[in-house]
């Protein structure tokens, strides 16, 4: 049956070397791990540190799930040695992680200017960039996850910075790292190499990797880092499928701790959801994250601040129990 609407014809797109683009984003801002980060404590990062620390021990999954802005916040050192130290069992991230983490690894620079370039018409246009839709149909075609994928090909290139990779670190370490992606949503859609079948078949292989590692959250931590919709969204349909299967086996999924690291202010106590007249209310992380998946046994924290300083609290924490 034929649509009765038009659609966009991409062949008429013009599109841009990475070359031509300006950058807000540089490899110098990259935080090196003996640079002297932005001062950050909290009463009750000790206990999270603990925490991850208990469940390495356990082997019970310790996730960390992230929005795109930690990688521009020139964190990607800190999430590597995370990594490399067994601190992190599975990341997860949305589109946009993928694309600044391939951008960084390939040409040491990240992040336009929508303001610049949306008035043009060129804002996400980029030649480069817009490579990554090969590595996800590739990824659909050998059946590999959309994460996977991204971290294979960055780790086999020779791109000059690949060493800045998450991804390529993940897959170097056999970790999971995932991509949860709305379409529509990434620079790279706009792109007439965009194959959303492949797109949905890679995320949506993802998305199944991520819930069979909540499936071993039980006595584990799941950490929410500038995620405000990905990261609960994602999570609360993972946990729910995997609470299914453990109810059926006559297990229980309910003993685990999540924390939450963002900018947003919470008004009041985090433990207890607001009402829905409170614009707060709608902010994702607090209800669904802190409240109501770790009602029946779990325990939640919530640290406001930077990224840049609170992703080196956590891992100096981490670093002073072990």
């Amino acid at each position: 049956m034929k649509s009765k609407y038009e659609t966009f014809d991409r062949s008429r797109l013009l599109i841009k070397p990475l070359g031509e683009r300006q950058h807000d984003m540089h490899l110098d801002y990259v935080l090196g791990l003996d640079d002297s980060a932005p001062g950050f404590a909290h009463p009750q990062l000790p206990e999270i540190a603990r925490r991850i620390v208990q469940a390495k021990a356990k082997g019970a999954a310790r996730i960390l799930m992230m929005g795109a802005h930690v990688l521009k916040a020139g964190m990607s050192r800190y999430i590597i040695d995370l990594l490399e130290r067994g601190f992190i069992s599975h990341l997860a991230l949305n589109g946009a992680g993928a694309i600044h983490d391939y951008e960084l690894a390939r040409i040491g620079a990240t992040t336009e200017s929508v303001a610049r370039y949306i008035r043009s018409g060129e804002f996400g246009l980029w030649r480069e960039t817009g490579d990554l839709n090969e590595i996800i149909c590739e990824a659909a075609e050998l059946s590999l996850g959309l994460g996977e994928n991204v971290g294979r090909r960055i780790e086999a290139s020779d791109f000059p910075y690949k060493h800045l990779s998450v991804f390529a670190t993940a897959y170097r370490l056999s970790i999971p790292a995932t991509v949860h992606v709305g379409i529509g949503y990434d620079i790279i859609h706009e792109h007439p190499n965009c194959a959303g079948e492949a797109l949905g078949a890679a995320s949506y292989r993802d998305f199944l990797i991520f819930t069979r590692t909540v499936e071993g959250l039980e006595g584990g931590i799941m950490l929410n880092f500038g995620s405000a919709i990905m990261g609960p969204e994602v999570y609360l349909k993972a946990l729910s499928m995997a609470r299914n299967v453990a109810h059926q086996e006559g297990r229980v999924l309910r003993h685990f701790t999540t924390a939450v690291f963002d900018l947003v202010p919470i008004q009041g106590d985090i433990h207890r959801e607001l009402p829905k007249s409170d614009p707060g209310y709608y902010f994702r992380p607090h209800k669904t994250i802190l409240v109501r998946t770790v009602a029946d046994g779990g325990e939640s924290f919530y640290l406001c601040g930077d990224h840049r300083a609170t992703v080196p609290a956590l891992r100096r924490a981490l670093l002073e129990l072990t």
